[in-house]
């Protein structure tokens, strides 16, 4: 009797004690962008791994981060405006927030369904997932909350998805390949792998902004000619003197700056890939170091990766159109063939044609964009590419950044200088026009409507 009235008391004080804890608060288990910065370097990591072409990454980042900020903007109307019933093509998502949902959860969750969707090694991505999952359970979000917000989420990466679907990218895989020309002066497949020609029908994706491909069509490139007395053999010596007189700062600026997906290595009849982060990844990391040097908030952050991921996407989209109506031959291959057949560049030539500048284009509409956000006096420690082996480099501003970036193609021996100076302009112009026709501000859509 008495260990029957024990363990009825045990259990009353077990019930009285439950029944007084404070239950706990989980509203601050996401409130920076640190669990967002994660979820992109998952991402920067499977594009690398699955070996995504710099558009292709573009798209990915620009999907993903988009899904995560259409649940912040409905989670605070007050404060940012959805993009989604902005761009070019969609519709906006009316799926107002409901009140069990823990918005930045469903943000993530949002990211996470995207960017899965859109790579290849989905197991990656799922497995990076579940682990942040698993961590944010453990700080006391409720189980009817974590699943309404994790629905949520994935509620808004169809829409999401739904738009994605419509922007051309399936069709254009099966396109025909590029032809490869034998007209003087037209670009040719370099060495060491002769790789064929990627994306020649990216003009064809649907903009975002842009009203077409070919809104901001640059100045073409140098006429070509094989005279020692022309434009065109000038600019090409030009590269050949400055790269055999580089010195080892601008060495370093050329290889901080590679982000070459493709590069191949060869050591004696063995061929192997060294795969690296794209030009997008490295805008979009830059875009995180920001948000978190400005202490953003998870909401902020998500707007700050959106507006970069659609900035690159416009960016591609337009320098590729580019690319593949001038088709214009690359520094290494005019440079042996008229100059010095010995001569290999300090970085691998892409395999693609070579006016404009793709690193030009995108690291200056990024830039801009984050002018825009931040303005341009933010010091930036960019440690985008240490998980790459490559060091730390600082930069008061993201023009500095973004300019740094451009040259850096030159001292590669990779771009004439005017595709890098074409190229600023292109990209430059490119983000103009996206600050011009969109934004996250509600009272700034609503002056825009009004035109």
């Amino acid at each position: 009797m008495r260990i029957l009235k024990l363990i009825c008391l045990t259990l009353v004080l077990g019930a009285a004690i439950t029944a007084c804890k404070e239950p706990v608060d989980y509203t601050n288990a996401i409130s920076d962008g640190q669990y967002f910065h994660r979820a992109q370097n998952r991402v920067t990591e499977v594009i690398i791994h699955d070996i995504f072409s710099p558009p292709v990454a573009a798209r990915i980042y620009s999907y993903s981060s988009l899904a995560g900020y259409e649940v912040a903007a409905a989670s605070d109307p007050v404060n940012y405006a959805p993009l989604m019933g902005q761009l070019n093509g969609s519709e906006a998502i009316q799926m107002p927030v409901p009140e069990k949902v823990y918005p930045p959860l469903a943000a993530l969750a949002a990211y996470y369904q995207v960017g899965t969707t859109l790579i290849f090694s989905e197991e990656k991505m799922n497995e990076h997932r579940d682990a942040a999952f698993a961590n944010l359970k453990k700080k006391g979000i409720p189980k009817d909350v974590f699943e309404a917000s994790v629905n949520y989420g994935r509620e808004v990466a169809a829409k999401v998805l739904a738009y994605a679907k419509k922007d051309n990218y399936h069709e254009s895989r099966s396109f025909p390949k590029y032809s490869v020309s034998n007209q003087p002066g037209t670009w040719q497949p370099t060495p060491p792998a002769y790789m064929e020609a990627i994306e020649p029908h990216w003009n064809k994706i649907r903009t975002f902004v842009l009203d077409s491909a070919a809104q901001f069509r640059v100045n073409p490139p140098t006429p070509f000619s094989t005279d020692p007395n022309s434009q065109f053999y000038k600019e090409a010596k030009q590269i050949y003197d400055s790269q055999n007189t580089a010195d080892k700062a601008q060495k370093d600026i050329a290889y901080f700056w590679d982000c070459n997906p493709y590069k191949m290595n060869v050591k004696g009849h063995v061929m192997f890939a060294e795969k690296k982060i794209t030009p997008g990844g490295h805008w979009m990391g830059i875009a995180s170091i920001a948000s978190a040097a400005a202490e953003k908030d998870w909401k902020g952050t998500v707007e700050a990766l959106a507006m970069t991921g659609i900035s690159l996407n416009e960016a591609f989209i337009a320098c590729w159109d580019e690319k593949y109506r001038s088709k214009l031959i690359r520094p290494e291959t005019y440079i042996n063939q008229y100059i010095d057949e010995d001569w290999v560049p300090l970085l691998q030539t892409p395999p693609f044609p070579e006016h404009t500048s793709g690193h030009s284009v995108a690291s200056n509409a990024a830039a801009h964009t984050l002018v825009q956000l931040f303005g341009d006096e933010l010091h930036i420690v960019d440690s985008t590419e240490v998980a790459y082996g490559l060091p730390i480099r600082e930069f008061d501003g993201f023009s500095k950044a973004a300019a740094e970036a451009s040259i850096s193609r030159f001292y590669g021996g990779i771009h004439y200088m005017p595709a890098i100076e074409e190229g600023i302009k292109q990209g430059t112009q490119v983000s103009e026009l996206i600050w011009q026709k969109i934004s996250t501000k509600p009272d700034r859509v609503a002056l825009l409507e009004r035109r």
